[in-house]
């Protein structure tokens, strides 16, 4: 059989998760080892040094790559370590353009950071291409997209990006963290990067940390690698072990998720105490038209805008099964208060702009049964 005849639930199964060569385990073992015997100068068994490579890890990047569809995968300490080995792809004076509603950390690690290094960049609203378009300077070597975005829930036309990226000679990267490959396939439209936060919904659990960037040409890989050996910011094996783990139920828990995330978006709609619903599997959604077009679900993520701050906190502290945390794709539900979590380094101004208020409130549906999800948000909204 060849990987084109393997399904998706097949492929995160199976991908990189052969059985072991010595014993015939099924589950790929953890490698817990620093170095490799090497049987004489100059010959070794394909590994050095584990900070270059290791046989738990390179299971992860070929399985993640398959799930991708891309041509090799990178995996990384965490999410922020993935997209700041991204950007050793540049140098000084090089410019990029990012989703204005992107994730608070990647907002910080560019302006905090790598602007540091004559990086530039700029945000603008990635749903409006033609905003892209006129972002895009001779020196802008890449433009980077979260859709849907974190925690106003805008869709990107990824095609469109990504035509408009090509034609200037401009890479896409997209972060598909909040989706998974399971539910959106950025490559396939027309990416030339995808990165993930694997903390989220890849690993499932929340009990690891982790980020991935998977690849379409030969030279990102080889860079990539490179930044993997020198700078040595890579998934130890027992995270790599968990991730594994995770990703062989991908498939049926987004099923559940996007399930239950459709189901309590339509709740929430129509409860008294919530002001506005942000979520593109409602039909009220502007984008619910592009976001039906371009992936094959809506997830799990939603945004509720309760009014104030003090009405957020009441909800939060009435919470009982649902657990305030920052983070999300666990198997539990979690709500978070992105001005205070996410996006507080964004800063009072900064969070105004993008329409993140005091009293918005963002959720990551679990797949608990979803009668009991619903029950609970409606008694901590007070109904």
């Amino acid at each position: 059989m060849t990987e084109k005849k393997l399904g998706f639930a097949t492929r995160a199964i199976h991908d990189g998760q052969e059985p072991e060569k010595v014993t015939g385990a099924v589950n790929v073992p953890i490698f817990l080892t620093s170095t490799y015997q090497q049987e004489e100068i100059g010959k070794n068994r394909g590994h050095e040094y584990a900070r270059l490579t290791n046989p738990t890890r390179d299971a992860l990047e070929e399985s993640l790559c398959s799930l991708e569809g891309g041509t090799s995968a990178h995996v990384f300490a965490s999410g922020m370590a993935a997209i700041t080995a991204m950007c050793t792809m540049m140098k000084a004076g090089d410019h990029v353009v990012c989703s204005d509603n992107v994730y608070g950390g990647t907002q910080r690690v560019f302006d905090k950071v790598l602007a540091n290094y004559g990086l530039t960049f700029t945000y603008v609203d990635t749903s409006v291409a033609e905003d892209v378009a006129a972002a895009i300077r001779p020196e802008t070597k890449l433009v980077h997209i979260e859709t849907p975005t974190n925690p106003m829930m805008a869709i990107t036309d990824i095609s469109a990006v990504a035509e408009i990226c090509h034609a200037k000679g401009v890479e896409l990267s997209v972060d598909n963290t909040f989706l998974s490959p399971y539910l959106q396939q950025p490559i396939a439209l027309g990416a030339d990067i995808v990165m993930h936060s694997t903390t989220k919904f890849l690993n499932g659990h929340s009990d690891g940390l982790g980020g991935v960037l998977v690849c379409t040409k030969p030279e990102q890989a080889e860079r990539f690698r490179f930044v993997q050996k020198c700078t040595g910011g890579i998934l130890s094996p027992f995270e790599s072990y968990l991730l594994l783990r995770g990703i062989k139920t991908l498939a049926v828990r987004m099923k559940q998720h996007d399930a239950n995330g459709r189901t309590v978006a339509q709740f929430l709609a129509g409860h008294k105490a919530v002001e506005k619903v942000f979520y593109p599997g409602l039909k009220e959604h502007p984008q619910h038209e592009l976001a039906a077009r371009q992936q094959s679900g809506f997830g799990s993520m939603i945004s509720i805008e309760l009014g104030s701050l003090e009405r957020a906190n009441e909800f939060a502290k009435r919470l009982r099964l649902a657990l305030l945390a920052e983070s999300l794709g666990g198997v539990e539900t979690l709500v978070c208060h992105p001005a205070t979590m996410t996006h507080a380094a964004v800063g009072a101004e900064g969070r105004a702009k993008l329409g993140i208020t005091d009293g918005l409130m963002r959720i990551s549906v679990g797949i608990e049964e979803v009668e009991d999800i619903i029950a609970d948000l409606d008694q901590a909204l007070g109904g």
